[in-house]
């Protein structure tokens, strides 16, 4: 049930935009949190060919974008379209709410609106909905 670690959202410097930790034990404060984020950025932004890494046990799954990066985070036994699926989902999704501007200023510019959308897909690492028309209906 509770198929989500945590989603981020970088830039391309690797600098936090958006970080939501659902796994409390795993990542208990900004230090570990920040350190993670720091590696999964160093061993992502050169291959941004591939959609699915490994690190830490944990299954990562990755989209860049102009000047962004986005990733959902699950276990290492979690299904990988699952996630894939609820990255897919929330990029979409994205992309609608800054009129397919999808960059840094526009993010930033958006963020309660995108923080809202990212509440309604996943409570506490429950996927609660991963369809495009309902989530955004929500927030409509």
């Amino acid at each position: 049930m509770y198929t989500t670690k945590a989603i981020l959202i970088l830039d391309n410097d690797g600098e936090r935009l958006i970080a939501e930790y659902f796994d409390k034990d795993l990542f208990p404060d900004t230090r570990i949190q920040k350190s993670f984020e720091s590696k999964l950025f160093k061993k992502t932004c050169k291959d941004q060919d591939s959609e699915i890494v490994l690190l830490d046990d944990l299954t990562i799954i990755y989209k860049s974008n102009v000047d962004l990066f986005f990733y959902i985070i699950g276990d290492a036994q979690e299904n990988e379209l699952i996630l894939a699926n609820l990255l897919s989902t929330l990029y979409e999704a994205i992309s609608i709410i800054l009129q397919k501007n999808v960059e840094k200023a526009c993010l930033l510019n958006n963020l309660s609106q995108i923080l809202l959308l990212i509440d309604e897909m996943i409570d506490d690492g429950i996927v609660l909905d991963m369809d495009l028309e309902s989530i955004l209906s929500k927030l409509g």
